[in-house]
Formats: C-alpha cells, sequence, structure tokens
C-alpha cells in the first residue's frame, strides 16, 4: 500500500524570512551561494536587499591563482548586489606590481561606473592607503584611477555622507580635485564625515594653500574631520567656524615627525571656533614629534582637547625629554582630557611623579595607556589613588619598561598589587600591565 502523505518536512522550513536572513547575514560569499541552493524560498531570501547594503572588497596583492577570482568577483557582486549597497569599503592589500595596479585601476574603473548607474543608497565609502606616491604606480594609470574616483564622487556627491581616503598620498592638487568632486553639483558639499588622514604626499605645507582653503569651504555639514597637522591653520580654522560651527562635533588631528607642524596658529582662532562650536572636541595623534618646543607650538590651552596619544615609536632622542610636557603642557586640559596614551622611550626617563601628578588632575580621565620606564610602585600608587576615588580611571593599560634582562621580581610585586587590588579591578577597571625589557 502507497503512502500518500507529504514527506515530513524540517523546521527550517516554516522559519520566517526574517529569522533566516538573520542566519544568512553571518555567511560568507561562498556560502550564501550554496544556500541559495537549498529551496525557492531560500533562494528569493539570499536575494533581500538587508543582506548586501554592507561590503568589505579586498584586493590581495600576493600573486596566486586563487586571487584571480577576487577581481572577478567583485564585479559579478557589483552588477548582482550593487543596487543595494549602502556602506562600501575597497581594501588594496600588499600590491606588488605595476601590472596588478593596472589591473586593479581597470577593475575599479568598471565597478565604479556600475555602481554610479544603480545605486542610489550609497551613504558611506571607504578606500584606504592606496599610497598612490609609490612608484608601481604609472603617471597614466594614477591619473586614470583619479579620474575614474572623482567622476564617481561627483555623481555621489548628493547622497555620501561619508568618506574615507585615509593613506592615499596624492599631490594637492589632485586632492582637492577629489574634495572638490564632492560639491561639483551645487558648489556646496553636505557631506558629514570625511578622513583625509594621510591623505597629501608627504612634507606638503597644505596649511599655506589657498587651493586647499577655497576646497574646505564648500563643506558646510561636517560633524568628523580627521586629517593631519600640516592642514591647520587659522584660515581653515575660521572656514570650519563660519561653515561647519553648528555641526562640527570632532576634529581628529594626526601630527607625524615628517610632516611640516612649524606653522604659527593663533590661540584666538582656536578659542572662536570653540565659542561657536560648544559640541567640538578634538583628539591628536603625535608620532614622533616629541620635544617641548614643537608641543607647546602646537598644542594651545584654547584647545577643547579631549585625546592626546603620543608616541615615540621607538626612537630615543637625548634631546628631548618628556618631564615638561607633562607638568606644564597637558595639565592646561584638566577639565576636559579624557584619554592619554603616552608611548615613550627615552633613556631610561622616570616619570612617576610626574606622570601620577597629572592623572590626579585630570578630573574626567577614563582611559590610560603607558609605555615608558616606570617603578613597579607607581602601579600600586595609581591604584590606591583609584581607590579612593580621587581619579576616575575605568580603563589602565600600562607597559612597564625595565633595562634589566630578568624582570621576574618585577612580575612578582605586580602580582602582589594584583591581589591587593584585585576587588578594585574585577569589578570596576579593564586592566593590563606588564613588564617589558628594553634592554
Amino acid at each position: 500500500m502507497e503512502d500518500d502523505s507529504e514527506p515530513e518536512q524540517s523546521s527550517w522550513a516554516y522559519l520566517p524570512d526574517v529569522c533566516l536572513r538573520h542566519v544568512f547575514h553571518w555567511l560568507d560569499d561562498r556560502d550564501r551561494a550554496r544556500a541559495a541552493l537549498v529551496c525557492k524560498k531560500w533562494s528569493c531570501t539570499m536575494h533581500s536587499g538587508s543582506l548586501w547594503r554592507c561590503r568589505t572588497i579586498t584586493f590581495y596583492g600576493q600573486p596566486s591563482r586563487a586571487r584571480t577570482l577576487e577581481f572577478q568577483s567583485a564585479l559579478w557582486y557589483t552588477k548582482k548586489f550593487g543596487k543595494y549597497l549602502k556602506h562600501l569599503e575597497i581594501k588594496l592589500s600588499n600590491p606588488y606590481n605595476t601590472p596588478f595596479i593596472k589591473k586593479f585601476q581597470v577593475i575599479m574603473r568598471g565597478l565604479l561606473s556600475h555602481l554610479g548607474k544603480c545605486n542610489s543608497h550609497l551613504v558611506s565609502l571607504s578606500i584606504k592607503y592606496l599610497e598612490l606616491d609609490c612608484l608601481i604606480w604609472r603617471n597614466v594609470v594614477r591619473a586614470q584611477f583619479i579620474k575614474n574616483l572623482a567622476a564617481f564622487l561627483k555623481r555621489m556627491s548628493n547622497q555620501l555622507d561619508y568618506l574615507n581616503l585615509k593613506g592615499a598620498r596624492i599631490t594637492l592638487e589632485e586632492g582637492c580635485e577629489l574634495l572638490n568632486s564632492l560639491s561639483s553639483l551645487t558648489n556646496r558639499s553636505f557631506i558629514s564625515e570625511i578622513n583625509i588622514e594621510d591623505f597629501f604626499s608627504l612634507h606638503l605645507s597644505v596649511y599655506s594653500s589657498a587651493l586647499f582653503h577655497q576646497t574646505m569651504s564648500k563643506f558646510h555639514r561636517l560633524t568628523i574631520l580627521t586629517f593631519n597637522y600640516n592642514c591647520i591653520s587659522d584660515e581653515l580654522l575660521d572656514i570650519l567656524r563660519e561653515r561647519n560651527s553648528h555641526s562640527l562635533c570632532t576634529l581628529n588631528i594626526k601630527c607625524h615627525i615628517h610632516d611640516p607642524h612649524g606653522q604659527v596658529v593663533s590661540g584666538m582662532s582656536w578659542a572662536n571656533l570653540a565659542k561657536r562650536a560648544p559640541k567640538l572636541n578634538v583628539n591628536f595623534f603625535f608620532e614622533r614629534v616629541m620635544k617641548h618646543d614643537h608641543l607647546a607650538r602646537i598644542l594651545l590651552e584654547e584647545i577643547p582637547v579631549r585625546s592626546i596619544s603620543l608616541r615615540s615609536c621607538y626612537f630615543s632622542d637625548p634631546d628631548w625629554t618628556m618631564r615638561p610636557t607633562l607638568t606644564n603642557l597637558l595639565p592646561a586640559y584638566w577639565h576636559g582630557l579624557q584619554k592619554l596614551t603616552l608611548e615613550l622611550n627615552n633613556d631610561h626617563e622616570l616619570l612617576d611623579n610626574e606622570l601620577l601628578q597629572l592623572i590626579l588632575s585630570c578630573k574626567r580621565l577614563l582611559f590610560l595607556k603607558v609605555w615608558a620606564f616606570l617603578s613597579v610602585s607607581f602601579m600600586e600608587k595609581l591604584l590606591q589613588n583609584r581607590a579612593e576615588r580621587k581619579c576616575i580611571l575605568t580603563t589602565i593599560k600600562v607597559r612597564i619598561y625595565t633595562a634589566q634582562d630578568d624582570s621576574t621580581e618585577e612580575e612578582r610585586l605586580l602580582a602582589d598589587i594584583y591581589r591587593k587590588f584585585k576587588y578594585l579591578i574585577d569589578s570596576e577597571l579593564n586592566y593590563f600591565v606588564i613588564t617589558y625589557p628594553m634592554v
């Protein structure tokens, strides 16, 4: 006797579409393609726009057979699902020669051209570390890539809200051409967040460029701007005050030893901007700019500083000492500083007392990261003050440099300190402290 009853279906067959989409969200492309073959319902669900709104496309520079498929899959994805994209990130990882760069440029031309025609939702674009000043970027290929990217930015300028071109390393004229593309349709841009850190080539005095000032005057709704200190001038601060003070919340400023940073910027310009933009917070990131006279020219007391990072990057210099910076400059920000990062390697300079006094004077300091020559007793004093509520730190990350090969004794003392304040560390702190021999 034949059984005419329908076969029993898995509970997956009755799973609502919203739940299926949530599961499929975590699958990579290969697994998504396989899942789409299971049944008609899964195939339809796999083509839901919500699954394809965010995309990271990575082009790896190491040659291999598998890598050749990346260029094809990038175009395939763009043509099939590009219309759903809202957030796109392009990564160029370790490009190794000019033919690879040429192929990348051709694929990007097709990708950007198709997106420009089919997409009306893209709000976020990130293409980091292009390093267009490298020799593998031939002049013709480089010029064509910039032309294609500028055309795409122009087409998307009325919808893009976020642009990240960190590490592009291009000339002043090329950089301004790309930024001007965001405002070419209406002569003003309403993008809210731009990252142009290391956007311009090294050694450029961007702060003195009238072309750069003219370009920046076209932005009228910036909330977050990330860039290098070699762009800062009184003129730029005035432009930000006049055009963006109603929206501006954050300036992230990198200052590198190889970027010009000797310009004179008026404290009054900073004060006027801070007055007109009351929500403004400024975050400074210094790399190998450690001398007190250099820092004093930059860290003016009128700046509403929220975060400071000072990194010597393992370079030591007998001509600078950190002590006057800790005692004279940084205490000026006692009312607003929330995050402090110090990575110092300078001739075994002990800074226990100066650093502890700075921490106790900064009433809003929440985050502390220090790599420096410190005594182990510094940690005990710091935790004791935290236990007594004399500071409000919630994150403490310390690497204690030591000049000795054997740090067994220091590690034993740190373990004792941890046990003493375990109740505090486990309940209230993100805490990580180690010793690190620097012989």
